[in-house]
This record gives C-alpha cells, structure tokens and sequence, in this order.
C-alpha cells in the first residue's frame, strides 16, 4: 500500500485520508506510517503500529472465516477494551457494518437493536459492572444472531474471542488483504442506533470515506498528533469514544488507552502513571477532576489537550481548565450521530468566552444555517432551527425512508431539531432543542422513549418527561406522571422500577405526581408548563 504520509516537522502523519477510503486501509497505513510506537496500551496488553496491520489482518479473516459478507452488520456490546477496537476494525475489514450497543442498556433494549439492525454476530463480554451480557441477551429473542463471541472473560456456551481468532487460520492472509483493498469508499462503515420523538431507536448509516473526512479536519482543528496519550473515557459505542477516539488516535500515531468507567481517582492516577496529554469529554468530567480534594497529589503535567461539549459549559470552567489543570488546547463543538458526530467546532485560539459560551463555528466543507419553521435563514442574533448540510451527513435511517426524508428534506437540509441563536462570526450558541431531547453526563436522552417506558409500569396512566439543570450532570430526566385510580405509588417506587427496566442515563432522578398533566387544545402535552412549574419550585402548572 503506497501511504501518504506527511514527515512536517521529522514526525509522520496520513494525509489525503479520503484517497484511502476506508477505516480498515487507513489503519493499515498508520502501521506503515506511524513504527514502533505504541498504538494501543490497555494493562498489561501493548500493540505497536507496526504490529496493527497484522492484529487488523487476523480479525478480518476470523471474521471471513465466520461467513461474514459485505453489508452483513456485527454489533459490538462491550466497555472500552483493545479487543472492542480490533474486533471494530476486522469486522469492517470483512466488508460487514459496525453495530455498537450501549453497555447500558438492558436485554430488551439490546436485542431490538440486534433484531432491527439484522445483526448476524454479537461481539459481548461476561461480567461488567455487576451486569452479565450473556445472559441478558440469551433471555431474549435474537433469531438472526447466528455466534456470539465473548471478547474477554470466559462464559459457558459462547466462543472465546482467541478461539475466534484461530478460526481465521483457515482463510489466507491474502484473502483478507484483497477485501480491505477492494472495499468500496462509499460501503457503509456503522449503524449507530439513536432515539427520536418516536421514541424507537433509529439507525443512521454513515460510510467510511465521509467519516474519514470529517475526522481528519477535526484532528487538525484540535491538533491530535503522534505521540499524543488520548485517555478516552468517552464510550466506544457513542461517536465521541469511537469517532473522534481510537479512530481519530490512529489516524494522527496517537497513543489509545481505553478506559471502561470514569472514576475520578482512577483518571487522575492513570493521568499521571500513563502521562496522558489528551482527555477528552463532557464538562461532569472536568468538574469531577477540580472538585476532587487530592488533586494537588496528582501530576497532571502532561495534560495539552481537551475537547468537550455536549452540555453547557460555563465560561469559568474554561479558565479553571486552563489555570488549574494546565490545558493548553480546550475545544468545544456540535454534531449529532446524523452529522458523523460533528459538524462546528471552536478553533484552539478562540477566547475562553467563545469556547464556554458556543458550539464554534462550521467546519470546512460543511454549511450550517439557522432557519424559522418555512426553512428561511434568519437574521444572524436571532433564533432559529439548527440545520446542517454536506458531506458529512448521514445516507439515512436504515429501514425508515420515511424518518428519513422528515429529517432531510429536498434540498439536502438536514434538520437537527435544535435551535440556535448565529453570530456574526458564524458561531452557534444553542438555545433550546425543538425535539425536547436532554442531554445527561454527555448521553443523549429522549423523553418520548423514557415516556414509553414508564407507561409500562403498572399503576401509571399518564407520563411526561423534561430535563432539568444539574449542577454535575449538566441536566437530568425529571418524569410528572398521572397515577392509575387506586395506585399507590411515590418517587421512590417510580425510580426504582425505571433503574430496573431502563439504561441508567435514562432514569429520572425526580419524580413529580400530579392529578392531570397541562395539555392544550389539541390534547397535547404543553411542557413549557411543566418547566416553569421547576423553575418557580412547584407553582401548580
């Protein structure tokens, strides 16, 4: 494979990564690129660049030697761990889609994304977090997985990952080197399941190249380099821990040290004994950090570089960042799934009042407008629906043409259902979000799905969900439900049962019993109400 490689300043870095095209062809010219250093360092498990090319070849054919064909979809359930990346990378080597699932979802969450999606290989793991993935999945009805492959841990029945490995044995290296050489740029690269006003999870398509594309800009917005420690805490199952995480890593020589739970402790003396430079994340993370009262044990010297955003992000955390942590390049952006995971972003010199106070502004390439409801860009200073266009945009919802063209319309529009107030410079402060989602610890949370659910419970007749400030979350789930006639049941009840049939992001930490929930004429729940009531501490709405 001939590479194109930039040498700059004496250090290798890919250049022209929408000429290579696919995940799998740029991770085998970061191996030719990026030497001996560390690709990845995960406990007592090491992998240098030079040895990448040939765990990526070993995946791909057990994956080939698995029948897997081109477009066939594999999903991922795991923590961040280095068998998630290579397992990722060998399944898109074999042509097939990456599905990832949430490690916190429960069994029935999971297996309507198995089942929806077609997934015909679950990669899993055993015990995590008090939670075994095998034996919430084996409960369910997944017809179309035909193997499901443990990737660290021993559990009866399932195929270890190194067993699976050996598989591979029976189909030659070459074969596999021929299909990475010979995918299409344009072949789907994942299906990332996301929530909408539904309330069903949708899956949006994205393609390699484009991918490829968007990060490399946003790894020279953010200046990602070789020899970079990325200690990513954000998950591998979100586009933040995958996208702009070890795929980004690998593009620039970065060194990728996954990390399964974010326990400040643990980040703090991994900070120190792995000398990471860049830690990326949601601002909880950063707060977490300061508030922690050893701080001042910890050497955090080698910390360079953050990204955060997905929630707001007061202007005096930026300076503390700066001040206290001693980050020299702080970040912040916005993107959905739908836009590969980023569509603006700040630029590493702008002020601390414009990283703190905006999402920054389009990258290159892409165009973003603010619209009032005909699709008429407003005036820059006044609000308006955030829509994006360009090569970034997803190719559609899998299987929902319909989803598909109420979110793109004609012009190529892609609608976010978020509103935002543009300046003059192009930089996007966002307001409010039309489709009522929240945004919790950096994961995204749909009221219509958490909605859906309570309704499940019994005793409950009615239900609405809002999200509310938080002081360490960002915002959090605060449901007002209506209660059956005879039903006895209190906060705690509620709460408890949500933690007992919902991913914890989704649970509501507050609980509010009304007799009726505020409606308008059209029979339509007016949650303007219900956030007013919170803001003037329990007025009757």
């Amino acid at each position: 494979m001939q590479v194109p490689v930039d040498k700059g300043e004496g250090v290798a870095a890919l250049t022209d990564l929408g000429r290579i095209g696919t995940i799998p062809r740029m991770a085998l010219a970061a191996s030719e690129a990026y030497g001996t250093g560390n690709a990845i360092e995960d406990g007592a498990f090491t992998l240098r660049y030079d040895e990448l090319a040939g765990a990526v070849l070993r995946s791909s054919r057990a994956f080939i030697a698995a029948g897997i064909e081109p477009g066939d979809r594999v999903a991922i359930w795991a923590p961040n761990v280095h068998e998630w990346i290579l397992a990722a990378l060998g399944l898109q080597g074999a042509g097939a889609v990456l599905v990832p699932l949430n490690t916190r979802f429960k069994g029935t969450e999971a297996a309507y994304i198995l089942n929806k999606s077609g997934a015909r290989i679950l990669c899993t793991v055993g015990d995590f977090l008090g939670t075994n993935y095998v034996e919430l999945i084996r409960s369910e009805e997944t017809p179309g997985v035909e193997r499901v492959i443990s990737l660290r841990g021993e559990e009866k029945g399932v195929e270890p990952w190194d067993d699976f490995l050996a598989g591979g044995t029976a189909v030659e290296e070459g074969v596999a080197r021929d299909r990475i050489a010979n995918a299409d740029a344009s072949s789907l690269s994942d299906m990332m399941f996301t929530s909408g006003t539904t309330g069903k999870p949708k899956g949006v398509m994205t393609e390699h190249q484009q991918n490829l594309r968007v990060f490399e800009a946003w790894t020279e917005v953010i200046g990602l380099r070789a020899g970079d420690r990325y200690l990513i805490i954000n998950p591998f199952f979100h586009a933040f821990g995958y996208k702009a995480g070890w795929m980004s890593s690998l593009m620039r020589g970065a060194t990728i040290l996954p990390q399964p739970v974010f326990d400040v402790d643990e980040v703090l003396s991994r900070v120190a004994s792995d000398r990471v430079s860049m830690l990326p994340g949601p601002p909880a993370i950063y707060q977490s950090i300061l508030a922690h009262p050893s701080l001042a044990d910890y050497d955090i010297s080698n910390l360079r570089l953050a990204v955060t955003g997905a929630a707001a992000v007061p202007v005096e955390l930026v300076h503390r960042m700066r001040d206290e942590l001693g980050f020299e390049t702080i970040v912040t952006g916005y993107g959905l799934t739908e836009t590969c995971g980023t569509a603006t972003m700040c630029r590493h010199d702008d002020d601390p009042e414009t990283i703190a106070t905006t999402s920054g502004r389009a990258m290159e390439g892409i165009e973003v407008r603010c619209v009032d409801a005909d699709g008429v860009e407003v005036p820059r200073g006044e609000p308006g629906e955030v829509v994006v266009r360009g090569y970034n945009l997803m190719r559609g919802y899998f299987d929902d043409d319909t989803a598909t063209r109420e979110t793109i319309d004609l012009e190529g529009w892609l609608h976010t259902g978020d509103v935002a107030v543009m300046d003059e410079r192009g930089y996007l402060r966002i307001t409010d979000r039309i489709k009522d989602m929240f945004i919790m610890g950096g994961f995204n949370c749909y009221p219509a799905e958490i909605e859906s659910a309570l309704f499940e419970m019994s005793g409950i007749a009615a239900a609405a969900v809002i999200g509310v400030p938080d002081e360490r979350m960002g915002e959090v789930g605060m449901a007002f439900v209506v209660l059956e006639a005879g039903a006895a049941l209190d906060e705690a009840a509620i709460i408890a049962w949500s933690r007992e049939n919902m991913a914890n992001y989704k649970v509501p930490r507050r609980v509010q019993v009304l007799e009726e929930l505020p409606m308008n004429a059209s029979g339509k729940v007016t949650k303007f109400s219900l956030r007013e009531w919170v803001e003037n501490e329990g007025a009757a709405p």
